[in-house]
């Protein structure tokens, strides 16, 4: 494939990536109302290893565990600030 092919493909990929967080923030927002009504703590440390070490059981590379750990941090405390915007 051509340089311009690869770009295509980032682009399609991209937009999927767009559509799979805001469905992932959807689910935070309905997380966040449930932890409203239950008086329950945004922040949830165990909760955060657990999604870090199944991501890192399942990641085949390219990305490195600590890419992905990276990238995940930066999502997981924006899921979280959605989730006190009330």
């Amino acid at each position: 494939m051509e340089i311009s092919d690869w770009r295509k493909k980032i682009d399609v990929i991209d937009q999927e990536i767009l559509r799979l967080l805001n469905d992932r923030a959807h689910a935070a927002n309905e997380i966040g109302k449930i932890k409203e009504t239950i008086h329950a703590a945004v922040y949830e440390p165990d909760r955060e290893r657990t999604i870090f070490t199944n991501l890192h059981k399942s990641n085949q590379g390219p990305l490195t565990n600590d890419d992905l750990t990276q990238i995940y941090e930066q999502i997981i405390a924006i899921m979280r600030e959605l989730q006190t915007r009330r």
